[in-house]
């Protein structure tokens, strides 16, 4: 099958399932063309059956904001045209979606160019913050009802898109997934001895450092289990919130035990030497994040919110609190990082939930199938869905 997968390059769960995705079905024999601003952060080097396909957004003065929407539906229609695409992927819904619906109407009134077809996925930001906002609420579900297909990641993404934004669609829980080959814990004790000198503890959190992922809350939780426990906070990744996080970790005191990664390609190796994975988000509709993590063997202590409890089984692969819960946070880290049977077990499980649940190997034949479905529908000539 011939798929372009249309995604945002900067961290974030959207880009890397997209980006993900692509790679797996690539090594599977499909022909895959990503559609993206610039190289997504997890590409990689050059794979058989997958390209990218840069969009392009020039400036002009009558511009007072760049045309995203505009240049990539001109992409969506070229791509299409020249490699004949079955299926336009659009992960995350503003403004792919719509992109996507303009695309398709433009080639459906081309007779000689194919209509593919339009599946978008629902990834939560998009439904949960963006989608929801009344200045593109209207145009969001337009872009989701017009489209082929839908999936969303979790069971609660769908249930609150139908809450939220009342859409007249069916909607498919496909959850994310890992490379399970690749995500596996990986003994490091150099780097294990290099971030914590003295043998502390390694708690870990990588975002994208919005708000809506509370890292403030995580350093508020450190500042209380190194009251018990030496230990030291991996932050991963980058985003508007770290100068804040900076500035909260010198006045709580634990400066000196926070250290700032930025953003990292590689992700395994840091989640191989750590003890405790830390989500305390206001928002998570799935948690790709905290699934990479168990995957490496790694227990999550996280906040209940979305589709979090969907992957995370509270004392079974973590430990799962009200996002304002703190102290509870907090001594669900410190059970973990002083009692070794109860991390080896809780670790244990996260692992198996990962690899028996969550492997690439299983989800994505669920994306295929979905493919299928959808290109066995028929189109109408204008190019409108079913």
């Amino acid at each position: 099958m011939n798929v372009g997968v249309v995604c945002y390059a900067s961290i974030g769960g959207s880009g890397i399932i997209a980006t993900e995705l692509g790679k797996a079905l690539a090594s599977r024999g499909h022909r895959v063309h990503i559609l993206s601003s610039d190289t997504p952060v997890r590409l990689g080097e050059y794979q058989p059956g997958l390209s990218l396909h840069r969009v392009e957004t020039p400036s002009y003065p009558l511009f007072r904001q760049p045309q995203y929407v505009l240049s990539l539906a001109n992409k969506i229609v070229q791509v299409s045209k020249s490699e004949r695409l079955d299926i336009v992927h659009a992960h995350y819904a503003v403004p792919h979606a719509t992109a996507a619906y303009l695309a398709r109407q433009v080639l459906g009134s081309t007779a000689a160019a194919g209509v593919p077809r339009i599946i978008t996925t629902l990834h939560g930001t998009d439904i949960t913050l963006v989608g929801s906002d009344g200045s593109y609420s209207e145009i969001v579900r337009f872009g989701i009802e017009q489209s082929d297909g839908v999936t969303a990641v979790s069971e609660s993404l769908k249930k609150d898109t139908y809450r939220e934004l009342g859409c007249a669609c069916d909607i498919r829980v496909i959850p994310n997934f890992v490379d399970c080959d690749k995500y596996r814990r990986h003994p490091a004790p150099a780097l294990a001895a290099s971030l914590a000198p003295a043998g502390e503890k390694l708690l870990i959190h990588v975002s994208n450092f919005r708000p809506v992922k509370r890292v403030t809350a995580a350093v508020e939780v450190l500042a209380r289990v190194v009251a018990s426990v030496p230990a030291r906070l991996l932050l991963v990744g980058d985003g508007p919130d770290v100068e804040q996080v900076a500035r909260l970790a010198h006045s709580l005191g634990v400066a000196e035990h926070v250290q700032f990664l930025g953003e990292q390609d590689q992700v395994v190796p840091l989640l191989s030497v750590s003890d405790v994975f830390l989500l305390p988000s206001a928002q998570e509709s799935f948690g790709l994040a905290a699934l990479e993590a168990m995957a490496c063997g790694v227990p999550v202590v996280a906040a209940r919110v979305g589709g979090v409890p969907e992957v995370v089984e509270h004392d079974v692969s973590g430990y799962l609190h009200a996002p304002d819960d703190l102290d509870g946070m907090a001594r669900s880290v410190v059970r973990l990082l002083t009692d070794d049977s109860t991390h080896a077990r809780v670790a244990s499980a996260a692992a198996r939930t990962a690899h028996e649940r969550y492997c690439d190997s299983k989800i994505v034949p669920l994306y295929e199938a979905y493919y299928q479905e959808i290109v066995s529908r028929p189109v109408q000539r204008n190019g409108s869905p079913r």
